[in-house]
């Protein structure tokens, strides 16, 4: 791990108690061997969140979500790997060496910040003091907007020039053309002639192989909670395309964290507990001069989750989508429609905050609104504003004619749709009773309707398959149909029989018992390599498991479950999730997962030549015929005899 050493990481580790590290922000009670507790990231009522204290390793079966003592941290904090060790290292009062990496990757940030905020003072230089026609306009521009000089020197905004300007002055600064590469300042040519490498494989630029990135813009600072300069937002002044150009993704700047005006607004969500979410930035400067100063954009991007953590650092209470009244804005409804999950409602309890939304009349924007008709109306608009929820359904029923009944078949579809994600939910119970208000229909066929509309697909790695055995080992918690694997996008497929999803939760428990108990991934490395697996997951994660224990056979399982996650992402979130009883001793469990693989491929094996013997029976010579018949007469007696010795397990119910 580069910039601390794994021998530190495995100190740390070690003297870390999960259990103790997890009570501090939660209460926990002991089941048998393991802790349970309600959920800290994403907020529930029944505990589903368990502490295995032997693996040191932990699973909430509400959310999917699972790791090590590292994970916890670094979701409870909102930290990254290294800062949870050094902040657990802390804790723990042991001294970590780190090497010159981390150091130069750290005083590295900070330079291109540095770039940033000198670009900024440059723009708003220009912008203030330039005497080009080109300056003249924007400074026009931003007059009519109400934007003026005092507004001007309150939001340094400025004024890109271009025609290699800015690289000259940062050069006088003592800047490097590719640290202005690296800040997204200036642009690098597309391929270097004298590596063939692309400006992104760490190539030392020269100040004439760079050129401006922006030019003959309004340029509009962008801010990190600090109030640093760490990215820019360009406006063309007259015509052009793009009308608005952002920088685009940096070491210190990710667009689906930042949030304009953020650095001004923290102190009026605190005191006001609501924050306001726009789509421009002069939406966000002029009603923060109007003296609605809890307002914030996005920067080109929907609302994400975390937007929301940031936002709800400060506004406690509630966040309100402002919604142009234009066809854009009513696009962006339907896209904010889309954000709904469990942690975004009511149920999460104490996380939660409230997400609601407004349309503005008259395709107003929100600077438009403000000027027109003043504060105290969008203040009005504010506070009226609907549930976001029940905002998108709304917006879903207006789009059809009720009255006729195939319409109203496609809305309830829709509508449903968007509950589908929080289906299980008391909300989603409350919400089906809404739209059978609004569509005139019994309350339990909305009920019924919902519990069978699916989930949609959506890519991530981190949604694995999730489903009940049929015994008593494992728990019916499992619900999931389905995964995704390796980024690839999943898929809609028909619903799982109770026998594959009996097939995969065993898969999935052998997994995490070999994550649990490393040494049985050994006595069951034949098992791994050779088994047909029936989710693309599971076959990928027991070559990584197998792969990580030849590298290094003594890890213990939260070394192993870090070994395997730095090769596939969603690992913690799978290998975690055995809900195994406790009493059960491991060598029994083991041998009790295997058998039931090895039934579950004679079953499989028995049904394909008996549905082969079936269908081409009659083009089969009657020696072959033959052959295949006794083929399956062996294989249902050894299925026989596996079942009877499996049964002596007394595991089965």
């Amino acid at each position: 791990m580069a910039g601390i050493s794994d021998d530190d990481i495995r100190r740390v580790r070690e003297a870390s108690d999960l259990v103790s590290i997890a009570a501090e922000r939660m209460t926990l009670r002991q089941k048998g061997r393991d802790f349970w507790g309600c959920c800290p990231f994403h907020g529930e009522k029944t505990p589903s969140f368990k502490i295995d204290p032997n693996t040191q390793l932990w699973h909430c079966f509400g959310c999917s979500q699972g790791g090590d003592v590292f994970s916890f941290v670094m979701k409870r904090d909102e930290v990254g790997f290294l800062d949870a060790v050094r902040d657990l290292a802390k804790r723990a009062n042991i001294e970590l060496t780190e090497d010159a990496a981390t150091v130069i990757s750290r005083g590295k940030k900070a330079r291109l910040k540095d770039v940033c905020n000198a670009t900024a003072e440059f723009y708003h230089t220009q912008l203030m003091r330039g005497r080009s026609s080109a300056v003249q306009e924007a400074r026009r521009y931003l007059g009519a907007r109400d934007l003026g000089s005092k507004v001007s020197k309150d939001w340094t905004l400025g004024f890109a020039p271009g025609q290699g300007s800015l690289i000259r002055h940062l050069s006088s600064l003592g800047f490097t053309p590719t640290e202005m590469v690296e800040a997204n300042v200036a642009l690098a040519p597309l391929r270097d002639t004298r590596t063939g490498g692309s400006s992104r494989d760490g190539v030392t630029y020269s100040i004439n192989q760079v050129k401006d990135r922006f030019f003959n813009r309004i340029m509009f600072p962008i801010r990190d909670i600090d109030g640093e300069v760490i990215a820019f937002g360009g406006r063309v002044v007259g015509k052009g395309e793009p009308k608005y150009l952002n920088s685009q993704e940096t070491a210190i700047f990710h667009k689906s964290e930042v949030l304009y005006g953020i650095e001004k607004a923290k102190g009026a969500m605190a005191a006001t507990g609501t924050a306001i979410i726009v789509e421009g930035y002069t939406d966000v400067i002029i009603l923060h001069e109007a003296g609605v100063k809890n307002v914030v954009a996005t920067l080109g991007t929907a609302l994400t989750k975390q937007h929301v953590r940031a936002l709800s650092r400060h506004a406690k209470r509630r966040i309100v989508y402002l919604f142009d009244g234009d066809e854009a804005g009513q696009r962006a409804c339907d896209r904010a429609a889309k954000f709904l999950d469990e942690s975004m409602l009511p149920e999460a309890g104490r996380s939660q905050i409230q997400l609601c939304a407004v349309t503005l009349p008259d395709g107003l924007d929100p600077a438009d609104f403000v000027i027109q008709r003043g504060v105290d109306a969008l203040n009005q608009l504010l506070e009226d504003a609907s549930p976001l929820l029940r905002y998108a359904i709304d917006r879903k029923l207006s789009r059809f004619d009720l009255k006729d009944y195939g319409q109203k078949g496609v809305a309830l579809k829709e509508c449903l749709e968007l509950l589908a994600p929080i289906k299980q939910s008391l909300m989603a119970q409350e919400y089906a009773g809404y739209i059978a208000d609004r569509l005139l229909v019994e309350p339990s066929s909305v009920i019924e309707r919902l519990a069978k509309t699916p989930v949609p697909r959506v890519m991530a790695m981190e949604d694995a398959s999730s489903v009940p055995a049929q015994s008593n080992l494992v728990s019916e918690q499992y619900a999931s149909e389905g995964s995704a694997v390796m980024g690839t996008p999943a898929v809609q497929t028909a619903p799982l029989t109770a026998k594959q999803r009996q097939r995969l939760g065993i898969e999935r428990e052998l997994l995490c018992l070999c994550i649990a108990q490393p040494e049985v991934a050994f006595g069951a490395a034949s098992v791994l390599m050779t088994t047909t697996w029936h989710d693309p997951a599971h076959e990928a994660l027991s070559k990584y498991i197998l792969d990580a224990l030849e590298a290094d056979p003594t890890q213990d399982s939260a070394s192993l479950l870090m070994s395997v996650s730095a090769l596939y992402p969603a690992a913690s979130h799978i290998l975690t999730a055995s809900q195994v009883r406790d009493d059960v001793p491991t060598e029994v469990l083991a041998q009790f997962l295997l058998e039931e693989i090895a039934m579950g491929d004679l079953e499989e094996s028995i049904f394909e030549v008996t549905r082969t013997l079936k269908e081409e029976g009659g083009r089969l010579s009657e020696e072959e015929y033959d052959t295949e018949y006794r083929k399956v007469v062996l294989m249902q007696a050894q299925l026989r005899d596996l079942r009877d010795a499996h049964a002596s397990l007394g595991l089965l119910e």
